[in-house]
């Protein structure tokens, strides 16, 4: 305790509220105040702590409950960590939390937040909200016997890249390579790359000129054919200067090699960038020059974020997103008991895992909901080797015996039910799952289960809200009546 900070427990909040902040910091106060809950959680933060860090000397770090109160604000409330910063350093109830007193001044700094909470882990996060769920459970008065039913659902994470087309992607691509082998020659002194600025702006220049003549509506046969001429040219003209930049490239990553002037490190992100153009030059030849039709699991969607993939799922005005399927499962209590980044994957592929996982974490659940896009023979036989209740629609025609089943009393109450599930999703999307800022799969599988917790977290704070306004109706209903009492006597 520092001068002027209030003990966690004691702090307030406006329990009318209906923002997001309160009920969370209701549910961290909760979990920093229920003893066994709060040793458990400092158990699993612990293995976020560098390797080789000693605790006795040297600079004094973020602790490890800001770490994660800092964390799961920031995506519970879907901010950048500019916003973060901001909040930190003057949201008075949130600095309460934090354990800083009114009268301490210490600031966070940008690098600082990006480090610590870039330290949180799948992994620890996944243990974190398995503690955080078992928790809610018991505040919402779930008895040890009684059973969990889930509710399975996937929807599309967006990665942080703009619309890709080939050429686009090659201007990406050799943009990267010019400016990080002139920083390399700059930081030695070398000269030859002294003009990257003006050779990207020429890049950029055959680049705009291909983007603006494929934009041609024109009609008459005779012009689109001029026009396709022209468009041949001018992809040419943009390969060709490209091609004798990668020429130059290369000569000058074999110069830094052989004079030991760059780490391996540093050429390899240079070579891995030149990969890039390598690939997206052979795509625009074939396709433009050749009229080759490009497969499309040859194709990358962005060359900063490679795990991004292009997923049509046939929603009305959506015709594609570019990022990720996440599949979530929720329980009746509004808990999402576990979630799966899919990559290069489909919906009946994860059905089985999604269902073994949340049993291994909890083994109450014994009923399932699912759309049909989880549908196989396979996945329904298993399942019900695994549930007591199933809830999977059979795709296309049913026989007699699947019309039965699927009009079950049972199977009709599970399959209205399962459309809450679009609710959680929706709420996940609101609060941080709608576009993913971080970068690499680490940084997209860290930002989901953040989010995930954080929503979770935000459940419990919400449920103890309702609790805590219900008892202040009940004093106040119950002082009502002993002012009414001795009125009634008189």
């Amino acid at each position: 305790m520092r001068l002027g900070a209030v003990e966690i427990s004691q702090i307030k909040f406006d329990l009318r509220s209906r923002d997001e902040i309160p009920k969370l910091l209701m549910g961290l106060q909760h979990i920093y105040c229920t003893r066994e809950v709060k040793e458990e959680v400092f158990k699993i933060l612990e293995g976020i702590v560098p390797a080789g860090t000693d605790r006795n000397n040297g600079r004094r770090g973020m602790d490890l409950w800001k770490i994660l109160v800092l964390g799961t604000i920031r995506l519970n409330c879907n901010w950048d960590y500019d916003k973060l910063r901001e909040i930190a350093n003057n949201h008075r109830t949130l600095r309460l939390m934090l354990g800083h007193g009114i009268v301490d001044t210490h600031s966070y700094a940008l690098q600082t937040l990006k480090d610590n909470v870039s330290l949180l882990t799948p992994e620890v996060l996944d243990r974190i909200n398995a503690v955080v769920i078992k928790a809610g459970h018991n505040v919402v008065g779930k008895k040890k016997e009684e059973s969990l039913r889930g509710r399975c659902d996937s929807f599309v994470l967006e990665t942080d890249v703009h619309y890709p087309t080939d050429i686009n992607l090659l201007f990406d691509a050799v943009r990267k390579v010019i400016t990080l082998i002139a920083a390399l020659f700059g930081a030695v002194g070398l000269a030859g790359w002294r003009q990257s600025s003006h050779n990207t702006r020429k890049v950029k220049k055959l680049f705009r000129r291909v983007q603006n003549l494929k934009r041609s509506n024109a009609k008459d046969e005779k012009k689109k054919a001029e026009r396709e001429g022209l468009i041949v040219e001018a992809h040419e003209a943009y390969l060709k200067l490209v091609g004798s930049f990668l020429e130059r490239v290369d000569k000058s990553v074999a110069t830094l090699r052989e004079k030991g002037l760059a780490t391996e490190e540093q050429l390899a992100e240079v070579e891995r960038y030149m990969s890039h153009v390598r690939r997206q030059m052979d795509q625009i030849g074939r396709r433009v020059v050749a009229g080759e039709k490009i497969p499309h699991d040859e194709k990358v969607f962005s060359i900063f974020e490679e795990h991004t993939e292009w997923i049509s799922k046939g929603k009305a005005g959506v015709p594609q997103e570019l990022g990720l399927r996440v599949c979530v499962l929720e329980d009746q209590y509004g808990f999402v008991l576990y979630h799966h980044v899919m990559q290069q994957q489909t919906d009946d592929r994860v059905a089985l895992l999604m269902v073994e996982e949340a049993r291994t974490r909890f083994p109450a659940l014994n009923s399932c909901s699912f759309d049909k896009g989880f549908y196989s023979p396979l996945n329904r036989e298993e399942l019900q080797q695994r549930l007591d209740d199933v809830i999977l629609p059979k795709k296309g025609k049913l026989s007699s015996r699947d019309k039965e089943h699927e009009s079950s009393e049972v199977f009709v109450a599970g399959k209205r039910k399962h459309s809450g599930v679009e609710s959680a999703i929706n709420a996940l999307e609101n609060h941080g799952l709608d576009r993913c800022p971080d970068h690499g799969p680490d940084g997209f599988q860290r930002y989901v289960a953040l989010a995930v917790l954080a929503r979770n977290i935000q459940i419990l704070g919400h449920k103890l809200q309702q609790k805590k306004v219900q008892r202040e109706k009940r004093i106040e209903k119950l002082g009502r009546r002993k002012q009414e009492s001795p009125r009634q006597a008189a």
